[in-house]
């Protein structure tokens, strides 16, 4: 049982890093009915440009923020160049390559600054595990899942209570009624790749201190992710957040009393089995467009 336990809290910390990027997944699809597929290598930026801060001395605490101002800027920079010019000529499939494209891109300028090996992202909590129930949980492990949560509720909070957060949801209902009442929507879909670069960039310093950090390691992460967004529904964060849970438990369960080499298999067998019964998502809500 206490083996268990602490399979879980490392499923369930591992599954709200997959729904923190899966959250930008939701932010950008709201408002411009497109995805950065460059997700990952959004989040593994983050991690890179953050040790580097950290090995030139500056505190993990004050870090964060600095890596939260990159992802945004590096978000918008994506909108720019990959998006924008492919919803202008509304090319359907335009934007999806241009944010592989430049995924790849970070990709090799990454490995090119960095090098290809794998770097230890040194923790700025106790690496002793902490007993909770009975089951080990390392402290990094609870700062995650804090994190993560904390993450979300304040760009729920930005949409809701805030007038520029009205406009995000404006458009998110209908992009041609919000430019007609005056909404700048192009900046508004700017703003929303920047904000889901930003939040992938935290995933990767709260997820950075638990693993090794490279040039490859958001490529698993934001496929994960992706699938964690379409299990959970694009359209709902509460879903997005359930489908992480379900997804980092199952990885996690499974590479233990079964193998290791099997720990990807009940992610992918649910994504199947949802889009198979339910495309939308376990959560999301099925568009009807009237013509």
């Amino acid at each position: 049982m206490e083996i268990l336990l602490q399979l879980i809290y490392s499923g369930v910390s591992l599954g709200m890093i997959y729904a923190v990027i899966a959250f930008g997944y939701q932010l950008t699809f709201q408002t411009s009915d497109t995805l950065n597929f460059g997700q990952g290598d959004a989040l593994m930026l983050g991690a890179m440009v953050g040790l580097t801060l950290v090995n030139l001395g500056v505190n993990y605490w004050l870090m964060i923020p600095l890596v939260i101002v990159f992802g945004l800027l590096q978000g918008a920079l994506v909108e720019r160049v990959g998006v924008r010019p492919a919803i202008k000529i509304k090319s359907e499939f335009g934007w999806i390559m241009s944010t592989i494209a430049l995924g790849i891109i970070f990709k090799n300028v990454a490995e090119n600054v960095w090098g290809r090996d794998d770097l230890r992202f040194p923790s700025p909590l106790p690496e002793s595990p902490l007993k909770v129930f009975g089951a080990n949980v390392l402290p990094m492990e609870i700062l995650v899942v804090v994190g993560a949560v904390l993450m979300m509720l304040a760009v729920e909070f930005f949409n809701r209570k805030t007038i520029y957060g009205k406009a995000v949801v404006a458009t998110f209902n209908d992009r041609d009624a919000a430019k007609l009442m005056g909404i700048n929507t192009g900046l508004v879909i700017t703003f929303s790749y920047a904000l889901s670069s930003a939040t992938a960039a935290f995933a990767g310093v709260l997820i950075a201190p638990l693993t090794l950090t490279g040039a490859t390691m958001g490529a698993v992460l934001g496929l994960k992710a992706f699938a964690v967004a379409i299990i959970g529904g694009l359209t709902s964060g509460m879903g997005i957040i359930v489908g992480g849970i379900i997804l980092g438990i199952a990885e996690t369960t499974t590479g233990f009393y079964i193998s290791t080499g099997y720990k990807d298999v009940p992610g992918l067998v649910l994504l199947l089995a949802v889009l198979a019964i339910k495309p939308a998502g376990l959560f999301g809500k099925t568009a009807i467009k009237k013509v």
